[in-house]
């Protein structure tokens, strides 16, 4: 039932004041902090929707989010590994991050919002919603930021997903998968998967990403082959209709019209995107490269017509890239107003520090068959040729064997990015893609660059 603002500013003074303090006691925190964070739900619950509210009401809004996440980073400062040990049995299971978040509901009520919750914020677009969501990436970040928890985390979201494990006989047996978003074929030595989803030129949204990892997995689990291939497939856009292109990057309409949960962002940067950096890791045995515990092979990869946003971003973990001599990329993180997944930290290494400056902060594009592009792509084809480019080049990779393919790829990381690295990197970008994805910002850049309001999901 919504209420006067006279009695609500009341009400947000009293439940301010009402926060309760940090002791050594866990149990007596997580109760009175529960206590604390659903009344601070409820009152959120009891404004008018976001685009019916007064100013008054939306500074009250503002106010009831601020206090909650400053209490829940106070409390999750102290007390995140007794939370985390309660979700992971003390670290003996597994728990994906878009699971561990809405367990952290279950456990500490008003930790974190409510599945319930985010499918009804889910219904609206981007702009109405309130920023929930954001108590989700306050509470990865600090689970990231702990060195143990981190790492556990980590070790969990490079697990073979159960799909791609029912799948396994099935590829074996056939050489092929085929999912909406994804195929995986064998050819030879080489497992290419190519990437799809025709109407949007090859985007990725939410219902690409848990088949795209899917393909992944299935590839690199495969015990027959070395080496994996991957491409975006031909797209039905008329302006682009029969050719392949490799990715448009995040699907800004979805963005858009809220479609896209935040935790998509942490399931893609942290599942689908590290397995390609990293492989993949076994129950058993720690991931880190110190110790080896990741199966893994090289991945090559064929840049047709453009690789935009989250495009450009896998580029940078492969091993080897070949695009088409007409190609393109960018990462227009400040058109969308978003964190470019983990580019922040990998760009430099192939560009330099001014350049992915330039790219991620102002726009810059990057031609592939250019200095500055051939620092990211390996070798320029004629745009006719990459089918022969491809063959050529698996070819090479796989008719000598290759040799120390996994030994060579941790020797690399190691120095440039350990897993401990990408940790820390995660605790950052789990807090502030969080901020990012709510930002009044995000609105205006998908209106003003993209012409949102004009396109249709």
């Amino acid at each position: 039932m919504q209420v006067a603002a006279g009695a609500m500013a009341s009400d947000i003074a009293s439940w301010t004041r009402s926060r309760p303090d940090l002791t050594r006691d866990f149990q007596h925190d997580a109760d009175g902090h529960s206590t604390f964070w659903l009344k601070g739900y409820a009152l959120l619950g009891a404004l008018p929707d976001k685009p019916k509210r007064t100013p008054e009401q939306t500074r009250a809004a503002e106010m009831i989010l601020n206090v909650g996440r400053e209490s829940r980073e106070a409390f999750l400062g102290k007390h995140v590994h007794a939370v985390y040990a309660a979700l992971t049995k003390g670290q003996m299971i597994f728990v994906r991050a878009e699971e561990l978040a809405y367990d952290a509901a279950k456990f500490i009520p008003g930790l974190t919002p409510p599945r319930a919750q985010v499918e009804e914020q889910s219904q609206k677009p981007q702009r109405d919603k309130d920023s929930i969501e954001a108590d989700q990436g306050i509470f990865l970040s600090r689970v990231l930021a702990h060195p143990a928890c981190g790492a556990h985390l980590c070790h969990a979201m490079l697990l073979p997903s159960a799909a791609a494990l029912a799948r396994h006989d099935e590829f074996q047996a056939k050489g092929r998968i085929d999912l909406d978003a994804a195929s995986v074929t064998r050819s030879g030595k080489a497992v290419i998967v190519t990437m799809r989803n025709p109407r949007y030129l090859n985007a990725e949204d939410d219902t690409t990403l848990a088949e795209t990892e899917t393909a992944v997995d299935v590839a690199l689990l495969d015990p027959r082959s070395e080496l994996v291939a991957l491409r975006g497939d031909t797209v039905e856009h008329p302006k682009y209709r029969g050719r392949r292109i490799f990715s448009a990057g995040i699907n800004l309409t979805h963005l858009y019209y809220g479609k896209i949960p935040y935790l998509w962002y942490i399931t893609r940067d942290m599942g689908l995107v590290n397995k390609m950096m990293r492989g993949l890791a076994r129950p058993d045995a720690d991931p880190d490269e110190i110790f080896g515990g990741t199966s893994e092979k090289p991945w090559v990869a064929a840049v047709e017509t453009f690789a935009i946003g989250g495009g450009c971003q896998i580029l940078l973990t492969m091993d080897y890239v070949i695009a088409g001599s007409d190609a393109y990329m960018t990462l227009p993180a400040r058109k969308e107003g978003i964190i470019p997944g983990v580019s922040n930290m990998r760009l430099p290494r192939f560009v330099g520090d001014r350049i992915a400056r330039q790219a991620i902060m102002s726009g810059r594009r990057l031609d592939c068959d250019t200095p500055e592009g051939r620092m990211i792509c390996d070798e320029i084809v004629p745009a006719d040729e990459m089918d022969v480019a491809l063959t050529r080049v698996i070819a090479s990779f796989t008719d000598s064997g290759v040799v120390s393919a996994a030994g060579n790829r941790r020797a690399f990381r190691v120095s440039e990015e350990p897993l401990d690295t990408f940790r820390r990197y995660m605790a950052v970008y789990a807090r502030e893609q969080a901020y990012c994805h709510f930002s009044p910002a995000l609105i205006g850049n998908l209106e003003k660059h993209w012409n949102a309001q004009q396109r249709k999901i």
